[in-house]
């Protein structure tokens, strides 16, 4: 593996680096060496990948396994605006222990289009959300053989530096957040018609719920899911309406297996955070959208000169 990441050396500041393997024996060879030497230098290790991952990790680390806190990816990561939370949480538990670790593998073969959307984002974010001061060291890895060429490409946009089997060097194409910045900005793909239109208005707020939560229902949403959408979708609407004032648009379709509520208002957003900070960090509409975000199977928050869109998906 690349000398330099291995070893037990402190880190001073931020490191954001992608890993590109091929195949479990490569992710073995690069990422276990680097959660050994952190465990060996008592430095608090959180690993967030697929079960299947966590498994063959803690066959190969042995004992070392002890000292890590692992998370399956594919609960926490479900919905990847849950990422970054979880990885500010873990630093503030450790605010005083000093260089700390981390490995997240937010994307997978056979992720929903849309979910590799928001990993993207997600992966992008991770340069703004972290102080460059923050002594954490986190590892991206990316399976070679079972992702597309486009989104390695988009991996080494998102990352300072790339890591291969003995090779350590730096990204020619990361874009910082001015890249992050552009994601946000990017407008969704359009609704699959037939969809339904309703105009929100404050006199008229107080029936998203029940509109939202026939609509499901009607889709084949059971019952408790369809409620747990339908406020999800009226605190978003309740915490717009305040920050705007303003009429916001409803829409409601379904595609393939996968239904839709989109809520569009014509106030831009400057924040491509809001929604992913730490409970008491956001303001009242970030705080509606972060409570999507754990409540919903999936939200997309883009936001440009033409307005600020709200997408949320409830899986069949």
């Amino acid at each position: 593996m690349p000398a330099l990441i291995s070893g037990r050396s402190a880190h001073r500041g931020y490191r954001h680096e992608a890993v590109f393997y091929r195949g479990d024996r490569e992710f073995l060879d690069l990422v276990g060496p680097f959660i050994r030497d952190g465990v060996d230098a008592r430095q608090p290790v959180m690993v967030a990948v697929i079960g299947a991952r966590i498994a063959a990790l803690r066959t190969e680390l042995g004992t070392a396994a002890q000292g890590v806190e692992f998370v399956d990816m594919s609960e926490l990561g479900r919905n990847p605006a849950r990422i970054i939370p979880a990885w500010r949480e873990f630093l503030d538990r450790h605010r005083s222990a000093g260089p700390v670790r981390g490995v997240g593998e937010p994307i997978w073969a056979g992720r929903r289009a849309a979910e590799l959307q928001e990993c993207q984002l997600h992966e992008a974010l991770l340069n703004m959300a972290i102080a460059p001061s923050t002594p954490f060291w986190l590892l991206c890895p990316y399976d070679r053989a079972g992702l597309d060429a486009a989104v390695i490409e988009e991996a080494a946009r998102s990352h300072p530096v790339i890591v291969e089997p003995r090779i350590y060097r730096g990204s020619t194409v990361y874009g910082g957040s001015h890249h992050a910045a552009e994601l946000f900005g990017r407008e969704l793909p359009p609704p699959a018609e037939p969809v339904r239109r309703l105009m929100v208005d404050p006199a008229a707020g107080h029936h998203v719920s029940d509109w939202v939560r026939r609509w499901a229902e009607a889709s084949g949403v059971q019952r408790r899911r369809a409620a747990g959408l339908a406020a999800a979708v009226r605190t978003v609407t309740q915490a717009t309406e305040a920050h705007t004032g303003h009429s916001q648009m409803l829409q409601l379709w379904q595609q393939g297996a996968d239904l839709i509520c989109e809520l569009h208002d014509s106030t831009p957003v400057g924040d491509p955070m809001i929604g992913r900070r730490l409970p008491g960090q956001d303001n009242s509409r970030g705080r509606a959208l972060s409570a999507a975000h754990q409540a919903c199977d999936l939200v997309q928050v883009r936001s440009n000169a033409r307005g600020t869109t709200v997408r949320v998906h409830t899986w069949l």
